[in-house]
């Protein structure tokens, strides 16, 4: 199951008049995008929307639209401001990722950092991050504040999953605190703006800032699952592919803490260069069939059941509809 809806956008929305008004929204924000990278020279212009260019599911700034329905003033100029500052934000971040992983392709083209190099990969991702600082500055002081907060948060998840934990620290909370800092800031950030900019009440603010971390993390989590649980034709990828590349995830972390000598072959094989193709389908067998795997998945279901408790504040309608049932979606393809 993917998080595409009958409209096409990246969320399941129902309603048909809240889909339009959202794909609506979402046009203007896509095009103010492709102005925000322009820059005054067409080199740096064109590296800046090499990324932005190739697409993605927009679904941070679809989730600041959304959340903007829970307030009084959905079609302020400020909403649409800020549904750029968090994909601009994100767009970069995704820069300076493809430099640390030394990826070749990002949503089916050329990364920047192999069309270019490094260091172009690198200040094209600072000047995006300089771009979405402006229009942050635009939105005022909250906002400022806000940025700089998540901005430090999603910084110091990057750090942090290059380094081991440290001696004593449980790897499994070290990587739920990267997963937090690298994905669920960045989501709490923008359904938090939706709401302020929406002129939502502030405990409705505070309600989804809260649900989009706790959503966001376990919408990667439930990646990890798929990882491992999914066939190539379902997932859109080859199985085992963070496996094979020795990434950390949430099942091979519970696997790891077992203290049952049975899985010590298993525990072994996660320690090892999974690159051999062998040790790869015997390790992906061995975790397919394991207890971590059941316990990953009633994880995510119950970060979802919580991201959905948190809905409450909201009246019964179609946004509250929406944003329960992408929790239900991000249970539902973990299960």
């Amino acid at each position: 199951m993917t998080t595409a809806s009958a409209s096409g956008l990246a969320l399941p929305v129902v309603d048909e008049a809240l889909a339009a008004r959202l794909t609506e929204r979402l046009q203007v924000v896509e095009q103010r995008l492709s102005e925000h990278c322009r820059a005054r020279t067409e080199y740096v212009s064109k590296a800046a929307a090499h990324l932005m260019a190739a697409g993605g599911k927009r679904f941070r700034p679809l989730l600041v639209l959304l959340a903007a329905e829970a307030g009084d003033n959905p079609e302020a100029e400020e909403v649409i401001t800020a549904a750029c500052v968090v994909e601009l934000t994100h767009v970069a971040s995704l820069y300076h990722d493809d430099v640390m992983d030394e990826a070749d392709l990002r949503r089916g083209a050329d990364t920047a950092n192999a069309r270019w190099d490094n260091n172009v990969a690198i200040l094209t991702g600072d000047f995006l991050f300089g771009r979405s600082s402006e229009l942050t500055a635009d939105l005022g002081p909250e906002a400022v504040r806000i940025q700089a907060q998540t901005f430090t948060r999603l910084v110091e998840g990057q750090i942090l999953e290059t380094v081991e934990p440290a001696p004593g620290d449980d790897p499994l909370e070290h990587y739920l605190e990267v997963v937090a800092g690298k994905t669920g800031s960045l989501i709490a950030t923008s359904a938090r703006y939706g709401a302020l900019f929406g002129g939502a009440a502030k405990e409705v603010e505070e309600a989804l800032s809260q649900y989009g971390e706790i959503v966001g993390s376990a919408f990667q989590l439930s990646d990890d699952i798929l990882d491992i649980a999914s066939e190539s034709d379902e997932s859109g990828k080859t199985p085992g592919t963070d496996l094979r590349e020795g990434v950390p995830t949430l099942p091979t972390l519970m696997a790891m803490a077992s203290v049952d000598p049975a899985d010590d072959r298993l525990k072994e094989l996660l320690r090892s260069d999974l690159t051999d193709d062998a040790l790869h389908a015997e390790t992906l067998d061995l975790l397919r069939k394991h207890p971590a795997m059941d316990q990953a998945k009633a994880y995510v279901v119950a970060q979802a059941e919580q991201a959905k408790a948190l809905l409450s504040v909201l009246p019964a309608g179609p946004v509250r509809d929406a944003l329960e049932a992408f929790a239900d979606v991000v249970a539902v393809r973990s299960a």
